[in-house]
């Protein structure tokens, strides 16, 4: 078994230039190997989940001690994006639909193999409610459960000292979804991750009202993994940051990593959502996406623990896997004021970011709204972060 997980980087690393070079839509969607967790048509006003999990590797039920699971893990994504130790003490709120029974199990079995400090119930550091702020937890689903488990693991490999609190909300209707948004910040969230979304609707300002009221909070949505022209909301709300996704490839460069527009990545413009004062793409009068970007791949993505649908490690990815890791990105960065809107920040520090600036995520005749070019792109934003100055205010510095 540990031969087996040692030879499955490089295969993945080798399959992942090749999209980067040649990128391809119809490919991310029928001929690569691997699958959604959640049905992506769960009916009219309700979300879905869009952790992805390459179903081409077996299920790896325990891994030894000193052996690593295939997919990045801690170090990789911390060096990727040059994470500075920080954190302590801020709480990255997760909201999902439905149960994880197992989800503190899972999370120690995570932060046990890599060797992270214990994040429990116990010490203070795990947190779960139902959307009311109680323990009377909903029905378990094992696909959202998947989620859950991509989620936390992110954020532990992101920012392994800052708290996790799961936020299950009742069901996957937008009504019950949003309950938990607020119970998220009522509980001192600052920082919350997202990895749901549906196809935009009319009607959707009316949510948009309930995140407008929470100024000074970082909400972190998936951009969706259809592509190009596949906008989700709430994604495409101007009061979130849309993460979009990229594929992340170790190289003999001084960065020591390469990456390409995911061709996956949800981007598009927005039919309904009105254009933040802080964007100023020109073909798009509406609302854009993505603002920002990581890793995202399922061939270049993260190794996820699940006892409760999986039964073992799995390699997860999609933009459920990059919102998390900005969620996280954010609480390193710092504390925003209770007047920010955080998602305006890395449009006022584009420096601080790597420019994406090859592949693809759809046909658009070449425009930015669906391929990497220097600036700002759909697939990709701004970018992804090199450090974590472009996720703060100006006032808030962490150091690597």
């Amino acid at each position: 078994m540990m031969r087996l997980v040692r030879i499955r980087l490089p295969l993945l690393a080798l399959m992942s230039l090749a999209l980067i070079v040649l990128p391809s839509v119809a490919a991310a969607q029928r001929g690569l190997p691997y699958r959604r967790v959640c049905e992506p048509s769960p009916g009219a006003g309700r979300a879905f989940c869009l952790a992805l999990f390459r179903s081409d590797l077996p299920r790896i039920t325990t891994v030894s001690p000193g052996f690593l699971p295939p997919g990045y893990g801690p170090a990789e994504i911390r060096d990727a994006y040059r994470l500075p130790t920080a954190g302590f003490g801020r709480t990255v709120a997760i909201v999902v639909a439905f149960d994880d029974p197992s989800a503190e199990q899972d999370l120690a079995v995570y932060r046990n193999q890599y060797g992270l400090p214990p994040c429990t119930t116990a010490n203070g550091c795990f947190r779960k409610i139902d959307q009311n702020g109680g323990t009377r937890y909903p029905p378990s689903d094992a696909g959202w459960a998947g989620e859950a488990s991509l989620d936390m693991d992110a954020v532990s490999a992101a920012c392994p000292y800052c708290r996790i609190l799961l936020v299950e909300a009742n069901d996957n209707f937008f009504s019950n979804l949003f309950a938990a948004e607020d119970q998220a910040v009522a509980q001192g969230a600052r920082f919350v991750s997202n990895s749901w979304g549906a196809n935009e609707f009319s009607g959707e300002e009316l949510f948009d009202r309930r995140l407008a009221a929470h100024s000074g909070v970082a909400f972190t949505f998936a951009s969706g993994d259809q592509g190009y022209g596949h906008q989700l909301y709430p994604a495409a709300s101007p009061y979130v940051t849309a993460v979009g996704g990229t594929s992340l490839v170790r190289a003999s460069n001084p960065r020591g990593w390469v990456e390409g527009a995911w061709s996956g990545a949800g981007s598009g413009c927005s039919p309904y959502a009105p254009k933040p004062s802080f964007q100023h793409d020109l073909s798009c009068p509406r609302r854009t996406a993505a603002d920002v970007s990581a890793d995202a791949d399922p061939m270049t993505g993260l190794a996820v623990y699940d006892s409760f649908e999986f039964s073992g490690w799995r390699v997860f990815g999609g933009t459920s896997a990059s919102a998390p890791l900005l969620a996280a990105m954010y609480a390193l960065a710092g504390v925003p004021g209770t007047a920010d809107q955080p998602s305006s920040f890395p449009y006022a520090r584009p420096w601080a970011f790597n420019d994406i600036v090859t592949g693809a995520n759809g046909s658009c005749g070449g425009s930015y709204l669906c391929t990497a070019v220097v600036g700002y792109d759909g697939p990709t934003g701004i970018g992804t972060p090199n450090g974590v100055a472009g996720l703060t205010n100006g006032s808030v510095a962490a150091s690597r």
